[in-house]
């Protein structure tokens, strides 16, 4: 559907579109332009005033004579309207989608195009360094609300003419701005077309819940398969940084974080710090890392299959047997402490800053003294939750986290019913469950192992030396 040259009709037709009498915050306002009647439609919150006042200042200036030979609205544009960004359009549905936007719509009778004037202003909040990726040295910024900063923050790292910043309107409703940034000679052309087919095939109301609702549209997750597909990062350094090795950033606006596609396990526990030390610091950091949060998964039911087993251990072992058992079975225990550590995860989120430390206090308290003395617990179990809630906080995905959760209970519950067969079972299955995951492309989850690529492994695994060449001169 095309815009009339009439702006009669224009306002009718904008009146049934949209409830501009209902709505407060949507704006009409009719003026005169150079003798020709002209309407501006705006989002009242989503415009800046003073630049909007001093525009229709400099319209309402205008007279006849100026308008006698512009007889176009991208004439109109090219020589009275000075704004930075400005377009015109004439079809409907996507003036419709521009006016939802943001940008202010200027109509003027016997033009038969709209001016598009993007003088819109998000409320936002200033960028900060994310609470769930903090470094110890490196950048303090991190990723906002609004999509549109958080593509100036990758492109102010990334200074190359290849690189993409591609958008797209996801959700009947909703119309969110979906950006799917890549540096074109450097990203896998079919990874991307794949992709780019996925999110443009997708057909919902709206994107409720941003990333997470477009990760669940473009994830075929099996729903027994609790690892993770997709990476999310709040650093713009980080996201900048995958965007150059040839990977895809995803930006949802109204969402604070990037997604990085494709993503393998070995993506997920890597962090920004490795990168900002030299490599011996760098190194060792990631291999500690590595080291004790893949060991979250079986400390507890190590301790476990051995208290069962005490008989079989050799005497310098006996100390991890309870001294002081009591009639609570450990399995239980441990299955308890698990809930209790998430319900205190869920009171942290839910308790105002000003009340953390009386919950530090209580939590203490609760997993600590009180649950000793009334028999609950033993000291075993409480020291060896606490060891696996420590190491499970040496990466940021949150995911990643309750996955090996999930599957350090089913190897716990396995452990007590069937000993060491149940253990070696429940071991085997997790890797079987890492093993055929794919990731959101199709690829291996455990790249670069399988497939193998000595290249990439080197990379993942171990903070090798940037090399540089000298330039010719």
């Amino acid at each position: 559907m095309k815009l009339s040259r009439n702006l009669e009709e224009n306002r009718k037709m904008m009146a049934k579109l949209f409830p501009i009498e209902k709505s407060f915050d949507l704006i009409e306002r009719q003026v005169v332009i150079g003798g020709k009647k002209a309407v501006m439609y705006f989002i009242d919150g989503f415009v800046k005033d003073g630049v909007m006042g001093k525009i229709m200042q400099f319209f309402l200036g205008l007279t006849p004579d100026q308008l006698e030979n512009v007889n176009t609205a991208q004439d109109f544009a090219a020589r009275f309207v000075s704004y930075v960004e400005v377009s015109t359009e004439s079809d409907v549905e996507k003036i419709t989608t521009q006016y939802l936007s943001g940008p202010a719509i200027l109509m003027i009778d016997g033009y038969e195009e709209a001016i598009l004037i993007d003088a819109r202003t998000y409320p936002a909040r200033s960028t900060e360094e994310p609470e769930k990726e903090k470094v110890l040295r490196g950048s303090r910024d991190g990723f906002v609300e609004t999509v549109v900063f958080n593509t100036a923050l990758i492109r102010r790292r990334i200074r190359d003419p290849k690189f993409v910043a591609e958008v797209v309107n996801v959700g009947n409703r909703s119309r969110t701005d979906v950006v799917i940034a890549y540096i074109d000679d450097i990203v896998d052309k079919k990874t991307l077309e794949k992709i780019k087919k996925r999110i443009e095939s997708i057909d919902v109301r709206s994107l409720t819940m941003s990333q997470e609702s477009l990760a669940e549209c473009l994830i075929k997750r099996k729903w027994y398969n609790p690892f993770p597909k997709i990476r999310y990062t709040e650093r713009p350094d980080i996201a900048a940084a995958n965007v150059l090795e040839g990977n895809i950033v995803i930006l949802v606006d109204n969402d604070p974080s990037a997604m990085v596609l494709p993503s393998s396990i070995f993506d997920f526990i890597q962090e920004a710090d490795d990168f900002y030390y030299p490599p011996v610091i760098g190194g060792y950091m990631r291999a500690v890392r590595n080291l004790i949060f893949f060991s979250t998964l079986v400390i507890t039911p190590l301790w476990l299959l051995a208290i069962q087993n005490m008989d079989r251990l050799p005497e310098w072992l006996h100390f991890l047997q309870i001294a002081e058992p009591n009639e609570v079975p450990p399995v239980v225990q441990l299955l308890i402490l698990e809930v209790a550590i998430d319900v205190l995860k869920l009171a942290s989120v839910n308790t105002p800053n000003m009340l953390g430390n009386s919950l530090s206090i209580i939590g203490a308290l609760i997993l600590g003294d009180f649950a000793i003395q009334s028999g609950w617990f033993v000291p075993d179990t409480i020291l060896y939750m606490s060891i696996v809630a420590i190491c499970s906080f040496s990466q940021p995905s949150v995911e990643l986290n309750y996955a090996f959760k999930f599957m350090r209970i089913i190897i716990l519950v396995l452990s007590h019913f069937f000993n060491l067969t149940g253990f070696i079972i429940g071991v085997v299955l997790s890797f079987v469950l890492i093993g055929t995951n794919k990731t959101v492309t199709g690829k291996g989850y455990l790249y670069p192992i399988i497939p193998f690529n000595a290249h990439d492994f080197k990379y993942k695994f171990l903070r090798l030396k940037i090399r540089s060449t000298e330039k010719m001169h």
